[in-house]
């Protein structure tokens, strides 16, 4: 594949399984309304998408609803869920190899920046990345292309041929697609092949040892 400069690295369920963490999290915002919790690996479909969208679209929430959803859902991760976490084995090492080969390394997540900031600091991974973007508190940057655009924007709006998206869920590769950018699906996380097929990922790894091939790292 190309060999792309800047590179842009999902959190969940790319760099981190933050499964526990955020099941953990939704379970305690539905407990909020008494309604009956579903098993754990039904919740995982939260893991990737902004949090608003998942609980409209597989809770049927108005928006009003599911913007409350949410303050439930961060009153527990913000406290105990955040570090509920932990990182795929050779994520570090692939980082430290592309940032020893003067790529230029982003985070581009949905999850607030605040929180992905915290997460990347408490594994000793922040130190490889030039830029950690993420959705903002109030709204206004939610959606994986919004994010990207943002990131985009801290890297001081680069050629967009010269930059991949890398991630797990349809989203990122969507949210690529939109802003013009090459996209890596990665099948080790949470999204399977027939969702990443089917946004159009440009290339789809499977494990992180391919990802690294794939990156040449």
């Amino acid at each position: 594949m190309k060999n792309y400069d800047i590179l842009f690295f999902d959190l969940d369920g790319t760099l981190t399984d933050p499964g526990l963490g955020i099941t953990n999290a939704v379970m305690y915002s539905l407990e909020k309304y008494g309604m009956e919790v579903p098993p754990r690996e039904a919740l995982y479909k939260f893991i990737g998408p902004p949090l608003t969208w998942s609980y409209q679209t597989y809770f049927g929430f108005s928006e009003e609803k599911s913007v409350e959803a949410v303050k439930f859902y961060r009153e527990h991760y913000s406290v105990i869920g955040l570090f509920e976490n932990e990182v795929y084995e050779g994520i570090p090492k692939l980082l430290e190899s592309l940032r020893a080969k003067g790529k230029t390394l982003c985070v581009a997540t949905s999850k607030p920046e605040k929180f992905a900031v915290e997460i990347l600091e408490h594994f000793d991974m922040a130190k490889y990345f030039h830029h950690i973007c993420g959705a903002s508190f109030d709204g206004k940057i939610g959606t994986k292309h919004e994010v990207i655009e943002y990131a985009l924007g801290r890297c001081g709006n680069p050629q967009r041929s010269d930059v991949l998206m890398i991630g797990d869920r349809e989203h990122d590769i969507l949210g690529a697609k939109a802003s013009g950018l090459g996209s890596m699906g990665v099948l080790y996380g949470y999204g399977d092949r027939a969702e990443h097929e089917a946004a159009g990922a440009d290339c789809i790894v499977e494990t992180v040892a391919e990802l690294a091939a794939a990156l040449d790292a």
